[in-house]
């Protein structure tokens, strides 16, 4: 019974305790709480109504997103006591609001069904936000026409302006405001952006119309201009385009870029791909702005202790990571990045952290512990790769390794057994793990290429030639009778021969008459090695002493020739390879020896067919082929020996594999006509045919040059 009244005492000691805290607790812990959320039009205006237990002491700030469109706004301090997250009005532009709670802050989000601006105004305990009229239908028309208030009661002239192009082909045009309390108005009208700068002046120097059509940006020009007590600058892009605008601190800037349509939705070139958002903030700190950052993107940002100060800014339809490298850029500020996770902090900073931690890692290998490990080599050669080791890593041919490249560490050694065609390395293990790796990807064997080259040598010859033999003779004064031919009553008489001793022994002088002497000498020309053919007619009178001899001769020739050579090689890839046949010719020089005497030496000249190549197989299975072949034959006799014939091919082409490709050709053809006459009878029409020869030569010499490589499958032999 003791006991019970005991436990009872206490239960109740306890309940008084639990009630006085919270009691005490409620009122130490009270906050500003957020009771209820409506949609109503006023005046043709979207008003969304915040009620809350409080007064507010300041618009909580917020963010906008275009796609998809919402309106975020941070309660710092401020808890939710509706009892549900999400209010569903679907009126007008205004889809629904929801109101989550996180730790000590209350975030509402405004998801809407377009993109638009809003404004924010406090009244007692409420909070009312105005959307902004859009117009869905025509959404290439902006809906956003103040980008920022103005603040100052007095006119300052603007102090810089200027164009550039950035990194990923956008215009840049960038406006240096007097302060930071300038007011801007952006709208677009038709295919012209206006910017409109409230209460500022425009010096004389800046009274100005740019043409930056050169720079190759959608910007073409920029007009500048004072109207009343607001300047006044219109924008003229080109083609498909989309701006952003945003301001930090003092400098205002406009980007206006090429819309690239891509299909398969890949970014493409070099520029920001995060989601879009819209800023507006002024005098926020630095950490609080990153913070904002932080919960749109989802990621984690661990901010240095070193990062202070604030900043003015202003962005709209700008994506997230470059409203992060404006604030970065603006404080000087750099961050890296491990996973979803950013570590901000200024760039001295992240500088001296990364050469600690290189530094320290310098000092653990030197302090690690050496260790032994064998590697087989099967494939290369040991003590290459150990050279290439030592040296500065595996390079390739004809290419320069500096002596700090090299693989193994300070303390690092290698030693190549040859005979074995092992490698033993003692170093630190991971230098061990980088080397086993890099044996693994080089200690492999080489794909080899066949090459066959086929040379063709054709040739292709035609000659026709027509030749004449005439002759006469005259035995009559030979015979014991007279010769030649009366001319008058006083005996003269004329003698015609074939040459002047025929015609003295036709008069009858005692010589004899050569019966075989000819007019006409001209027969067929002897077209290669065979003879032209002849046929003869004689006309000649009853006494068989007076001779007219007629000899044609004809001769045609049609040749065709072909000479294949066919050289084969295999080599590795990326390997040059020779292979030649022929022979060596002497020739006679002269050189003068020791005592400066004139000698006579025999020199030796190369005449042979040679195919030289270097394959390079590419990933798609094809050969790359650097090809040089030359063909020599003997050609005519000169005083120093024989000269050389030669043909050349060199050339680098793509073949794929077991493909035949024909690389080049020489073509040669000779066309000669010679005639040879007597001068007019050769011209005489019909008989001049008997006083002339005609030949007729037409010579064709064509080489090819035919290439196929095939790879040969590895460990596979050659069949």
């Amino acid at each position: 019974m003791k006991n019970q009244n005991q436990r009872l005492g206490l239960h109740m000691w306890h309940r008084l305790v639990f009630s006085v805290f919270l009691l005490f607790g409620a009122g130490v812990h009270a906050q500003t709480a957020i009771e209820a959320v409506t949609g109503s039009i006023q005046g043709g205006t979207e008003v969304v109504r915040i009620d809350l237990t409080k007064e507010l002491t300041a618009v909580p700030t917020g963010f906008a997103i275009q796609s998809p469109a919402r309106i975020a706004l941070d309660f710092p301090g401020v808890s939710s006591a509706m009892g549900r997250s999400t209010v569903d009005l679907n009126q007008g532009n205004l889809k629904s609001v929801s109101v989550v709670q996180a730790g000590e802050r209350t975030r509402v989000v405004l998801n809407l069904k377009y993109p638009t601006a809003y404004t924010a105004e406090i009244q007692g305990k409420s909070l009312l936000i105005a959307l902004e009229p859009v117009a869905p239908s025509k959404p290439t028309v902006a809906v956003t026409a103040t980008f920022a208030e103005s603040r100052s009661r007095d006119s300052a002239p603007l102090k810089d302006l200027d164009f550039r192009k950035t990194v990923d082909g956008a215009g840049r045009v960038v406006v240096t405001l007097p302060t930071n309390q300038v007011g801007v108005d952006i709208r677009q009208q038709g295919q012209t952006l206006v910017v409109e700068f409230m209460k500022s002046t425009l010096p004389e120097g800046l009274r100005r119309r740019m043409d930056v059509a050169d720079f190759g940006t959608p910007i073409k020009t920029v007009t500048t201009t004072q109207v009343g007590d607001r300047v006044r600058m219109v924008v003229e892009p080109s083609g498909q385009w989309e701006h952003s605008a945003y301001q930090s601190d003092e400098q205002f800037v406009i980007e206006v870029k090429e819309i690239k349509v891509d299909p398969k939705k890949l970014t493409a070139g070099i520029g920001f791909t995060g989601q879009k958002l819209s800023l507006n903030f002024q005098n926020i700190e630095v950490r609080s702005l990153l913070q904002v950052i932080a919960d749109f993107t989802n990621f984690n940002i661990v901010t240095s202790d070193s990062v202070t100060g604030s900043v003015t800014l202003r962005l709209q339809d700008v994506p997230w990571d470059q409203a992060l490298d404006i604030i970065l850029q603006a404080k000087s500020l750099g961050y890296r990045k491990s996973g979803n996770v950013l570590w901000v902090a200024p760039k001295d900073e992240i500088a001296a952290k990364e050469k600690l931690d290189l530094e320290s890692v310098a000092s653990t290998q030197n302090l690690e512990q050496l260790k032994t490990q064998f590697f087989q080599i099967n494939y290369a050669l040991a003590k290459d790769l150990a050279t290439q080791l030592a040296a500065g890593g595996v390079v390739a041919a004809g290419s320069v390794s500096t002596p700090n490249a090299r693989l193994l560490s300070g303390r690092g050694s290698v030693i190549a057994v040859e005979r074995t065609n092992q490698l033993f390395v003692t170093d630190i293990p991971s230098k061990l793990e980088q080397i086993q790796d890099l044996i693994a990807k080089v200690d492999v064997p080489v794909r080899q290429v066949l090459i066959e080259a086929r040379l063709v040598e054709a040739s292709d010859s035609f000659g026709r030639s027509l030749g004449v033999k005439l002759g006469a003779s005259d035995l009559r004064a030979q015979r014991g009778g007279d010769g030649g031919y009366q001319l008058g009553n006083n005996g003269e008489r004329v003698a015609f021969g074939t040459s002047y001793s025929n015609a003295v022994a036709t008069s009858g002088a005692n010589t004899p008459v050569d019966a075989s002497g000819q007019f006409v000498s001209l027969p067929a020309s002897t077209l290669g090695a065979a003879s032209a053919a002849t046929f003869a007619l004689s006309v000649f009178n009853s006494a068989a002493n007076r001779f007219l001899n007629l000899e044609i001769s004809a001769m045609e020739a049609d040749g065709k020739g072909k000479v294949v050579s066919s050289p084969r090689v295999i080599t590795a890839d990326k390997v040059s390879a020779v292979i030649e046949q022929g022979e060596e010719l002497p020739y006679s020089t002269q050189v003068s020896d020791a005592k400066g005497n004139t000698v006579n030496t025999i020199s030796f000249k190369k005449m042979n067919l040679k195919l030289e190549v270097t394959p390079q197989i590419t990933p798609e299975g094809g050969v790359i082929l650097k090809l040089d072949i030359n063909k020599d034959v003997v050609g005519r006799i000169t005083p120093n020996g024989f000269g050389v014939n030669t043909k050349h091919v060199k050339t680098e082409v793509l073949v794929d594999n077991g493909g035949t490709v024909v690389i080049g050709g020489i073509f040669e053809e000779a066309e000669n006509t010679d005639e040879f006459k007597v001068p007019f009878l050769g011209d005489l029409p019909g008989v001049g045919h008997l006083f002339k020869s005609r030949t007729k030569q037409i010579t064709k010499k064509e080489l090819l040059v035919f290439i196929t490589p095939r790879l040969i499958p590895e460990r596979g032999a050659m069949r």
